[in-house]
């Protein structure tokens, strides 16, 4: 039986002679997403900015003014509300109340609920929960920190088991991915709540295994092919592990669209986020970390044998083939 090929045997693509293009697209990008969430910030949970979220079902569409009025007529403090998953669907923000302990929230939680049921007869009640604004304090803190230590950790290991330019390159693709996702939950306005640090974290995860497969056989055939050209040394690696790179890609959006289509709107965010992790990792791990190495200088390895041998590691020319550019 004929095995199932995405990448014919034999690809030879000409990756890095789009690497300029590549370069300003990745650059325009990350500008565009760090203007976004500087502009539009993002939809902090209540996770990270405390107080009492409530989730509210209604049988049709509901005026949102109408709810807000309702709910602030009951002296809890200014509602925020926002549309969760469906236009029938409404998430209602309060401030952290005082007490904060679960009786008083239950007391708030019942009125609400009762408000809105008298207003808008058939509504019903979904979920709430609640943070104190120390824990969200706490937990924007140890958010960020595990992001910026998974990433400082994750370049340190590829110095010390490749070279620095391979650690410089991954920190630059792991960014990259991280202000692409930052600026779409700018952008969609998506909730960011510890599902989303935890997505974050996946897709630096991903990335970076995608990444030190690619690396190990860039470093590979520096061994052996000492005297090829740099630029041919990464568009072989990169074409080598091309089948395994995007047969995982494609593997993983499938799992992902599925539960993006089946898995509720409670994590929709978060599976969003990680199918645009897949394909912003993918294309940064193929065009951006890779034909940065050229940019850094990373050289071959040179031949250490006596001048006037033959370099037996040298990959033999009758078995280059003229590179295709990507669109071809």
């Amino acid at each position: 039986m004929r095995l199932l090929k995405i990448v014919p045997d034999n690809t030879n693509i000409d990756f890095v002679r789009l690497r300029g293009w590549a370069f300003a697209l990745t650059m325009l990008l990350s500008i565009l997403a760090v203007g976004l969430v500087a502009v539009r910030g993002v939809n902090l949970g209540v996770d990270f900015v405390g107080g009492l979220m409530i989730e509210e079902k209604f049988t049709a569409p509901p005026d949102e003014n109408r709810v807000r009025e309702t709910v602030d007529r009951l002296g809890f403090g200014e509602a925020q509300l926002q549309q969760f998953g469906s236009a029938n669907t409404v998430t209602i923000r309060l401030p952290v109340q005082q007490g904060g302990d679960e009786g008083a929230t239950n007391r708030v939680v019942r009125q609400v609920e009762s408000a809105l049921a008298r207003e808008f007869p058939g509504a019903t009640f979904s979920r709430y929960s609640t943070v104190s604004g120390k824990v969200s304090g706490e937990l924007i803190r140890n958010g960020l920190l595990a992001v910026v230590l998974a990433v400082l950790g994750i370049g340190l290991f590829a110095i010390v088991r490749f070279e620095w330019q391979f650690g410089v390159s991954t920190i630059v693709a792991i960014v990259h991915d991280l202000l692409m996702t930052a600026g779409f939950f700018a952008l969609t306005w998506f909730e960011v709540d510890l599902n989303i640090v935890a997505a974050f974290l996946t897709i630096i995860g991903y990335s970076i295994n995608d990444k030190i497969v690619i690396d190990d056989r860039i470093r590979e055939n520096m061994r052996r092919y000492r005297r090829m050209d740099m630029r041919e040394i990464i568009n072989l690696s990169v074409n080598e592990t091309l089948p395994r790179t995007v047969m995982t890609s494609v593997t993983i959006l499938l799992a992902l669209l599925a539960l993006l289509l089946l898995g509720g709107h409670v994590l929709r965010g978060f599976t969003a986020a990680m199918i645009l992790g897949i394909v912003v990792g993918t294309y940064s791990s193929i065009y951006v970390s890779s034909s940065l190495l050229i940019t850094l200088g990373l050289r071959a390895e040179p031949n250490r044998e006596r001048p006037g041998t033959v370099d037996k590691t040298r990959r033999p020319d009758a078995e280059r083939v003229t590179p295709r550019t990507a669109g071809e």
